[in-house]
């Protein structure tokens, strides 16, 4: 009697398992339907023979030291292979060096025929409507309403000596550089050779022109990968009055003390935030792990931006939450979401961790606050066997199935109908974006 009821509970929990790891087949087709918006991404633009894309990210991880790559983004992924099938009609189930040879035939002759419209058609084999395109700028084949620009902002945070901040670790060393190459690049933009000497001046002949300029150009948001450089705590806000010393006396040159230096950040973030709330753009943040085996961990915790979240002076400005905290900090994420100007998205994680476990993450958002959700798949330019059209299949396809798995499972425990798990599917792979960026039907 006891062997039976034992073997009649295990199968009861093999069947419980069974369960909410296999999507709704019903549910799963209606959501492979929906023409999504892709939150965040980094996809190259076009190249002319010879020439080099090194806009795709403020911030690059190419050039640091290698560290090696989770089980989900190794090459032998299935889920890569699969991909080649569904956009290139790959015949072979291996990965054998003549069949990818082939591939990259095939890959050539598809670029050939589409030519400027390349990117375009990758989105819809992706099944993405609109990208959300990070870029220091735009180029060929990145055109609205496809691709919608993010530019980054971080660099106007540092205008001062950013030498004793780039020798705590070898990766903050290069970000620094190009951080400094992007802030010198802002000040072309608006006449200038070099910072002014006063941070009024600063502010608001360059900081504000600058957002305004980007506006103008067609950005839909700002984004900020601070997490790279220092930490997401950005401090109890100060007035102008009590930093302006600060820039005053560093910008002649002189190494900034820490401290101080930190403070006038601090000030520039908020500044940077309340501007973009005044006109019109959300603020991206990445949380969570990157990039880099120097990569400050604790740092990206978005509990850390409290301060920032809770500051009346910046409820006119939305804040997106890169990542959704992607790795240890997800539930974080969750209770943040409770602010009526933080929103956030599942990218990265599409593509870090494995669909089963990406279920979870967005069950968790979506059993809080269905409203903020937002798909992306954070593509970016890889190799040439697996570039940004295999992985952004790959984060779009794991997305989908697993945002499946998580309605399922909440319609097999009653928390919601078949209709409202349709009705969230459209929410957090579209309608929520669009509205959040102000897309109606026919408006972008």
């Amino acid at each position: 009697m006891v062997k039976r009821t034992v073997v009649a509970l295990v199968f009861f929990f093999v069947a419980i398992m069974l369960r909410s790891q296999t999507p709704d087949p019903q549910l799963l087709a209606e959501i492979n339907k929906i023409k999504a918006i892709d939150n965040h991404s980094h996809p190259p633009k076009l190249l002319a023979a010879g020439e080099k894309d090194d806009d795709f990210d403020a911030l690059p991880c190419d050039p640091l030291e290698p560290s090696d790559p989770t089980t989900i983004t190794r090459p032998e992924n299935p889920q890569y292979t699969a991909a080649w099938k569904a956009i290139y009609n790959y015949p072979y189930n291996d990965r054998s060096p003549e069949h990818v040879k082939e591939l990259f035939q095939t890959k050539q002759k598809v670029m050939l025929e589409q030519g400027d419209n390349f990117p375009n058609w990758v989105l819809d084999q992706l099944g993405i409507e609109t990208e959300l395109a990070n870029r220091v700028a735009m180029g060929r084949g990145l055109q609205p309403p496809r691709f919608r620009w993010v530019p980054f902002d971080d660099a106007l945070m540092f205008p001062l000596k950013n030498s004793m901040l780039a020798s705590e670790t070898p990766d903050r060393k290069f970000f620094f550089q190009r951080e400094s190459i992007l802030l010198r690049r802002y000040l072309k933009d608006v006449n200038r050779d070099v910072p002014p000497a006063t941070l009024l001046e600063y502010t608001t002949k360059v900081v504000t022109p600058v957002l305004e300029m980007q506006k103008q150009n067609g950005a839909v948001a700002i984004k900020f990968e601070a997490a790279y450089l220092r930490s997401l705590d950005f401090g109890p806000a100060e007035p102008i009055q009590l930093v302006q010393q600060v820039y005053a006396h560093f910008i002649k040159g002189d190494v900034p003390i820490p401290h101080d230096y930190t403070r006038l950040q601090n000030f520039l973030f908020r500044y940077i935030a309340h501007e973009a709330g005044r006109l019109g753009l959300p603020v991206h943040i990445h949380t969570g792990g990157g990039c880099g085996s120097y990569f400050m961990l604790m740092g990206s915790n978005p509990a850390l931006l409290d301060s920032v979240l809770n500051d009346p002076s910046l409820r006119k400005t939305n804040f997106v939450l890169l990542h959704g905290g992607a790795g240890p900090f997800t539930k974080y994420v969750n209770y943040l979401l409770m602010k009526p100007n933080v929103y956030a998205d599942f990218s990265e994680q599409t593509w870090l961790i494995s669909t089963r476990r990406l279920s979870d993450t967005i069950r968790d958002l979506l059993e809080w606050y269905p409203e903020k959700v937002m798909f992306g798949t954070d593509l970016y330019p890889n190799t040439p066997e697996i570039n940004w059209e295999e992985v952004g299949w790959q984060a779009t396809h794991s997305s989908r199935e697993a945002l499946a798995i998580a309605l399922t499972g909440m319609m097999q425990d009653g928390q919601i109908t078949r209709e409202r798990a349709l009705q969230l599917a459209h929410m957090a792979l579209h309608d929520n974006a669009a509205k959040l960026y102000g897309w109606t039907e026919g408006s972008k």
